[in-house]
């Protein structure tokens, strides 16, 4: 959000240079925020540390619906959920949508849903408390991310955790979560006929992708674990 604010208002460029140079230290959660804090404030060297997850609240469930697809996110524009309604009208697989969060985007997604045709096949939980994510996750065949410059991508963490595959925009921190293949799906960003393709082709496959979980579980745990992290 920092970095998104420094980009947009003028006057606040100097005051974040600022305040980075004039640190004993400079700490970034990502290397793509690392990245973007060296371009915006010249001879800063921040150091990537990880965020830590609670890995003994996100673990693997006993079962998953195949056709069910997962956003968890703030209904904002920044996270991209028209993209992923776009995406959803477009699959060949009849999938279902569980929309999780809230915003002011809310109301506008609500009506792009009916104008696409997909608004029967989604389910709009709003707010829920951390405790009630992990059986959404254990349940998906997938959780999409259809956002732009996340600083890190939290909820693709704890996706991984719950051995959930996640197909997400090749963008900001997402990239320090997700290799293409090996613990996820990575999309061109905005590319709304990509993705459809690609959520196509993740629940076509033997296992839809349960590969990838196993694998973004291993590498969430030697990451994001407090023990890790820290």
């Amino acid at each position: 959000t920092d970095v998104r604010l420094v980009r947009k208002v003028g006057v606040a460029k100097p005051l974040f240079a600022h305040v980075l140079k004039h640190s004993a230290a400079v700490t970034t959660v990502s290397n793509w925020l690392k990245d973007e804090a060296e371009a915006l404030a010249p001879g800063v060297q921040p150091t990537v540390a990880p965020m830590p997850v609670a890995t003994d609240l996100f673990a693997p469930g006993s079962s998953r619906d195949g056709q069910r697809l997962l956003f968890v996110g703030r209904l904002t524009e920044q996270k991209g959920v028209e993209h992923l309604l776009h995406a959803l009208a477009s699959m060949k697989t009849a999938a279902s949508l569980d929309i999780v969060g809230d915003g002011p985007n809310r109301e506008a997604l609500k009506q792009l849903a009916q104008q696409l045709g997909v608004d029967s096949r989604i389910r709009w939980h709003g707010q829920v408390t951390q405790s009630a994510l992990p059986p959404l996750y254990q349940r998906a065949a997938a959780v999409v991310i259809p956002s732009v410059d996340e600083g890190l991508g939290l909820v693709a963490v704890e996706a991984l955790l719950c051995e959930t595959p996640v197909v997400a925009f090749d963008s900001g921190g997402l990239r320090d979560v997700i290799q293409h293949e090996k613990t996820g799906l990575l999309v061109k960003p905005g590319d709304r006929a990509a993705l459809a393709s690609t959520l196509d082709d993740l629940l076509a496959r033997d296992g839809r992708g349960s590969q990838l979980g196993r694998a973004g579980r291993l590498y969430a745990l030697s990451a994001f674990a407090p023990e890790s992290a820290g």
